[in-house]
């Protein structure tokens, strides 16, 4: 299994960088809550396609994304390899997936995780026991962070994108420890993390929606 690219990522968020900012006009609140360095986990509410390459823009370290197989097809299976992605199977228990994810963590880096498993409301309704696995296991702090704007109108050159050059909101909150403290990854202390993530997501996006208006 080979360790997924930290110098990649970095190139990936440099393109990230290049294209958010260039299409739109992202407004990055936060970003110092972001721990300068070692592990972390960055939990992203998922409302558009555009949410995931708009973090990898905006967030102040290059980020390891865990993206469903379906979206490594083609060139842009090699692309997203290379700058640093993590192809996961939705549909199993992805040993690899979650091999090279812990190997992210491990090696002090950034993984970021849609824990609503796929693109939705953005709300955080629905949370898979993902995110609490990999915060349990490897002890990282999650960050919460609410992408708001890229859902609310289509574009008129491309309508499956926010209009050009419209302001997409990217707010980070506290980071915090999913864990009870004990290190146990019982199903009982798993479903009890999840149910203290859900909450603490929930209540960083409602601040959010009051902070950016939105």
């Amino acid at each position: 299994m080979s360790q997924p690219s930290e110098k990649g990522a970095a190139v990936g968020r440099g393109i990230g960088i290049g294209l958010m900012y260039g299409l739109w006009k992202p407004r990055v609140l936060g970003a110092w809550r972001v721990p300068a360095a070692g592990p972390v986990i960055l939990a992203v509410n998922h409302a558009h396609n555009i949410d995931g390459p708009m973090l990898m823009g905006t967030a102040p370290r290059p980020v390891h994304f865990l993206i469903k197989k379906e979206a490594f097809v083609g060139p842009l299976g090699p692309f997203l390899e290379g700058i640093g992605q993590l192809k996961v199977d939705r549909d199993s228990t992805d040993r690899n997936a979650i091999g090279n994810a812990l190997a992210v963590l491990e090696h002090g880096g950034v993984l970021g995780i849609f824990p609503e498993g796929t693109r939705g409301e953005g709300d955080f309704a629905s949370l898979r026991a993902g995110l609490a696995y990999f915060a349990v296991r490897s002890g990282a702090p999650i960050v919460p962070v609410a992408v708001l704007g890229s859902s609310e109108r289509r574009g008129r050159l491309v309508k499956a994108l926010p209009p050009l050059r419209s302001r997409v909101d990217v707010v980070f909150g506290e980071a915090f420890e999913a864990g009870d403290g004990t290190g146990r990854r019982t199903r009982k202390a798993l479903d009890e993390a999840t149910v203290r993530i859900q909450e603490r997501l929930t209540a960083h996006l409602k601040n959010a929606r009051r902070l950016t208006g939105r």
